[in-house]
């Protein structure tokens, strides 16, 4: 019973972090796409984000790029971090998600 409660509080935490570092990419490219601001911006967004939402630890590697999908400018936020672990259960290794904002031309 209780490598089934540590396995779900495993589970928990890595969704959790996940769908943070989503938000973070995403919200970071929305910003990223202003009028006034530049990728630069993004990256900082998304790291400001991260380390006050987490932990500076998971804002260590975060990446923009200009890219074009379907024909469309898009602003590409990526956050590569650490697959956070309990113990010595649970994955290792990284995981990497990306947010996405239309440009202006």
């Amino acid at each position: 019973m209780t490598v089934i409660f540590l396995a779900i509080v495993q589970l928990t935490l890595v969704l959790h972090v996940r769908n943070t570092l989503i938000d973070a990419a995403s919200s970071g490219a929305r910003y990223g796409t202003l009028a006034d601001r530049s990728p630069a911006d993004a990256a900082a967004r998304t790291t400001s984000l991260i380390t006050g939402a987490i932990n500076s630890a998971y804002a260590q590697d975060v990446s923009v790029a200009r890219i074009e999908q379907g024909g469309s400018p898009i602003l590409q936020v990526t956050v590569r971090a650490p697959i956070p672990v309990i113990g010595l259960i649970g994955p290792s290794g990284t995981m990497e998600v990306t947010g996405h904002a239309a440009l202006t031309s």
